[in-house]
């Protein structure tokens, strides 16, 4: 019998890799801070903070697996945050892992460490080159993993681009509620940059045949049908039907104004955000198709559509402040005043 712990459980995509384990008969926990009211009983929860080492002991005692889930986002905009919970609750989840014997960590990672790619498509031998504190956090965790593999730990990496599926919201949560409303979403400059995501059940699909793999790997991971975020913000609304059309701002002025209503606090927006929603970023996926024998199912179109349709199904309940950031909507602070402004703009 497998018994497989999933940090941050309780999260968007944690919850989901909790239901895919225990469709193929895993035992699965969850370590997290909060629980949730649709856990499954059968799913065993330790509440606990991934810094605490006598927190994480007892949910190990036993485990085969460990999926590597917890993470500050970059919505916390605290770097000390950022670091201490990615990078320091990653040290300590490995050592513990090492000392109970755990035969396989999958650790999920993030494509932030890239920063802004020199070239695209990133592939597997691209050097990271983190730019903000979220990235370089991921970054510094994964250099941990890379040590604890030189001393005999089995730790697969995987490296998603920006997750999406339904439950997904966080700042698409806004996004979601301005097309639902009518009004228009903005791109930044012509809004060309090419720029690739990946479904939360493609993702997942990786990460279990990752565990199945024996041997330390590292995947990066993303859609194979994808386009420019002007295409996929465009094509979202038409299929939404609501009458919101995409426009276009100036890339700099917009960023800077970006960066002030962030150090304000009046609006969603982190480095990460004003960094790369105007910038080009694709993965190359050979290497996980051959490795791992993945091959994506959902395309960039296709999976914004599936998250706004269950946001409007959903929308009475995407506001849940109980709920992981992932798992509710963003505040949206002096945007939605913004929201307004664009019904009175000229067509």
């Amino acid at each position: 019998m497998t018994v497989s712990l999933v940090t941050g459980g309780s999260g968007y995509f944690g919850s989901l890799l909790v239901d895919r384990l225990r469709s193929q008969g895993h035992t699965v926990r969850i370590f997290d801070l909060v629980d949730t009211p649709d856990r499954d009983p059968d799913v065993a929860f330790f509440v606990g903070d991934i810094r605490r080492a006598d927190d994480l002991r007892p949910a190990l005692a036993g485990v085969n697996l460990v999926f590597n889930n917890v993470a500050q986002v970059p919505l916390a905009r605290d770097p000390e945050l950022l670091r201490s919970v990615n990078v320091d609750g990653t040290k300590i989840l490995l050592d513990l892992c090492s000392q109970v014997g755990v035969d396989k960590i999958v650790h999920t990672s993030s494509s932030a460490i890239f920063g802004v790619p020199r070239e695209n498509p990133v592939l597997p031998s691209t050097s990271p080159r983190p730019v903000e504190a979220y990235g370089r956090a991921k970054w510094e965790a994964e250099q941990l993993c890379a040590q604890a593999v030189d001393a005999g730990l089995d730790v697969t990496v995987i490296r998603p681009r920006t997750i999406l599926g339904h439950g997904r919201l966080g700042i698409f949560g806004i996004l979601f509620e301005w097309i639902a409303d009518g009004a228009d979403p903005f791109v930044l400059g012509k809004g060309d940059n090419v720029y690739q995501f990946v479904h939360a059940h493609d993702l997942a699909d990786a990460c279990l045949l990752a565990a199945q793999s024996s041997g330390p790997d590292i995947f990066n991971v993303g859609a194979e049908s994808f386009g420019t975020m002007r295409s996929a913000l465009e094509n979202l609304c038409a299929y939404a039907n609501t009458g919101a059309r995409v426009r276009s701002l100036p890339a700099a002025p917009t960023v800077f104004a970006m960066r002030a209503l962030a150090a304000l606090r009046i609006a969603p927006f982190a480095p990460y955000h004003w960094t790369m929603f105007g910038r080009s970023m694709w993965f190359e996926i050979d290497h996980v198709r051959e490795r791992l024998q993945w091959s994506p199912q959902w395309s960039n179109d296709q999976m914004f559509r599936d998250s706004y349709d269950w946001f409007v199904q959903h929308r009475e309940d995407s506001a849940r402040q109980s709920a992981s950031q992932h798992r509710r909507s963003a505040r949206q602070g002096v945007l939605r005043v913004a929201k307004g402004m664009t019904k009175l703009l000229p067509g």
